[in-house]
């Protein structure tokens, strides 16, 4: 019953992350909005949604980072494979999602 689980999971994902248009010069706003969409049905805009939590001795907060970097992994992953090879090289790749899209959206607004 696992196995039956873990297929469907993957191909709910993958059908949700094939419903992102490709991102092309015409198209920022409807991607933009359908990456939002799509990463938040899937739980994975917490990076998107809020700054990485810091760690202090007093409050190590690991859950909260291990949560957060998984977030803004999946959500890297997800908007790069959505970026029209044309594009990618022209965009700075930032390691942080939320910078990421806001480096899109400023390259978009430029052009």
């Amino acid at each position: 019953m696992t196995k039956t689980v873990s297929i469907a999971n993957v191909a709910n994902v993958s059908a949700q992350v094939n419903n992102i248009p490709m991102l092309s010069g015409t198209n920022f706003k409807v991607w933009k909005e359908a990456v939002e969409i799509v990463l938040g049905r899937m739980d994975l805009d917490l990076a998107l949604r809020s700054d990485q939590p810091a760690s202090t001795p007093k409050n190590p907060n690991e859950g909260k980072i291990e949560r957060w970097d998984r977030s803004d992994r999946m959500c890297l992953m997800i908007m790069k494979r959505s970026i029209s090879k044309a594009f990618r090289g022209s965009i700075t790749e930032s390691r942080i999602a939320k910078k990421f899209l806001k480096e899109i959206e400023q390259y978009f607004a430029k052009n």
